[in-house]
């Protein structure tokens, strides 16, 4: 007998999401959602949205999977870094949002209890 994922609400996965990579398994979600992605991936100069679940899979992506796993494993040390850093300076105080530039790209993250939401963005020099 073989194993069959469950979706959301413990209901059976579809064949179609059945033979998908489990990392590229995409939930269920409602439209709130998906229009919300939708808004952040239309900002100027936005290339690429990733959410990731608290087991740190990433349950949506606009970048493909080798590119998204680099993200998520550079991001997630980042977050646990901050989030460190947070809590030293003050134990009753989390890391809500944060954002790392470099020359090229901006990372924006903005981890919740549910899920982290990262968004990647060119930087445009205005020089």
């Amino acid at each position: 007998m073989a194993f069959r994922h469950r979706g959301k609400h413990g209901k059976q996965a579809t064949d179609e999401e059945q033979n998908l990579p489990f990392f590229t398994r995409q939930p269920r979600s409602s439209p709130d959602v998906e229009a919300t992605l939708d808004r952040i991936k239309s900002h100027n100069g936005v290339f690429g949205v990733i959410v990731v679940n608290t087991e740190g899979i990433a349950i949506r992506s606009s970048l493909d999977n080798p590119t998204t796993q680099l993200y998520l494993w550079h991001c997630q040390h980042l977050i646990d870094l901050a989030r460190h850093a947070i809590r030293d300076i003050d134990p009753t105080d989390d890391l809500k949002f944060f954002r790392v530039r470099s020359k090229k790209n901006e990372l924006v993250i903005a981890p919740d209890k549910g899920f982290t939401v990262i968004a990647l963005q060119s930087v445009h020099s205005t020089s």
